[in-house]
């Protein structure tokens, strides 16, 4: 039987992809078996343990790409600002509208913790939204010193606050005042 080509590979796993995202997004990953997201991607099981090799590998590579969407938003949301405090504000709310996204919140902040590990998933973050924000933070004027507490402590704060609007029975009404919250915490750090 002939191998398939590295495009049709390429597309299956991508499919795989898919087809997890939004079963974790809707079910969690405790309820998701490899067997759903193989019939969800229309492949045999397979292929998702060719691609992945595992339901917590699967995993990893969903909250890859999400944390680097999510990086992606705050990246793109920044360069359409001039001054590096106007940068880090757009940020900052970037980062909390892409983290409360349908698919992300769920997978990024409560279940991959648990799922991938702590340290798996504070090293994603560094490699993602944290290099940004400590970039971001410096270039806004933070003190030197405080740089890399307070990359972790916004870090946190901006979680919570994705976590808070995720969590509230009014998303839509929460999500102006976390904003307006982290205009606080911004004009604080860099003051």
């Amino acid at each position: 039987m002939p191998r398939a080509s590295a495009a049709a590979a390429a597309l299956t796993a991508q499919q795989v992809l898919d087809a997890a995202t939004a079963l974790f997004a809707a079910e969690g990953f405790a309820a998701v078996s490899l067997d759903d997201v193989a019939r969800a991607a229309g492949v045999t099981r397979g292929a998702v343990y060719h691609h992945y090799r595992s339901k917590p590998g699967l995993f990893r590579a969903v909250a890859a790409r999400l944390q680097e969407q999510v990086a992606a938003a705050v990246v793109a949301a920044a360069e359409g600002e001039e001054q590096p405090a106007e940068r880090l504000r757009a940020g900052f709310h970037a980062f909390l509208d892409a983290i409360t996204a349908a698919p992300v919140v769920r997978i990024l902040l409560i279940d991959a913790p648990s799922v991938i590990g702590w340290d798996e998933w504070r090293r994603l973050d560094a490699e993602n939204s944290a290099v940004h924000l400590r970039e971001a933070l410096q270039d806004a004027g933070a003190t030197e010193g405080l740089l890399d507490p307070l990359t972790a402590q916004l870090s946190g704060a901006m979680n919570e606050a994705a976590l808070w609007i995720a969590q509230h029975e009014a998303p839509e009404s929460a999500r102006p005042q976390a904003h307006a919250a982290l205009d606080r915490l911004i004009a604080a750090a860099i003051a």
